[in-house]
């Protein structure tokens, strides 16, 4: 993947969990949701709460402060919500994460 910065290991995140990791100068908050992993920034958009710590429900992760929701799955340039979407790849046991497809 061009430009793409390995994170963790896939072991690293259990299914149903997420990690916080620093990449391309931004925190960023990466889950594994049923075996496929999403990367968004680790910053709700309302008041600052770590994504990393949400709730999920499918693709959907809940503001850990404020319930605000985010689906993870939505196309990386659509969604206006104030959450940056990161393409994720795994290569091997890699996590790799992309810059972001537009801010």
């Amino acid at each position: 993947m061009q430009n793409g910065v390995s994170v963790a290991k896939i072991d690293d995140i259990p299914l149903g969990k997420s990690i916080g990791v620093r990449c391309h100068g931004e925190d960023i908050a990466v889950f594994n949701i049923d075996g496929v992993f999403y990367a968004c920034s680790n910053r709700c958009p309302h008041a600052g709460a770590p994504l990393q710590n949400s709730m999920i429900a499918g693709t959907v992760i809940s503001c850990p402060w404020h319930g605000w929701r985010f689906d993870l799955a939505a196309e990386a340039d659509a969604p206006r919500d104030g959450v940056i979407r990161y393409p994720v790849v795994v290569e091997e046991e890699d996590i790799i994460i992309a810059a972001p497809v537009s801010i």
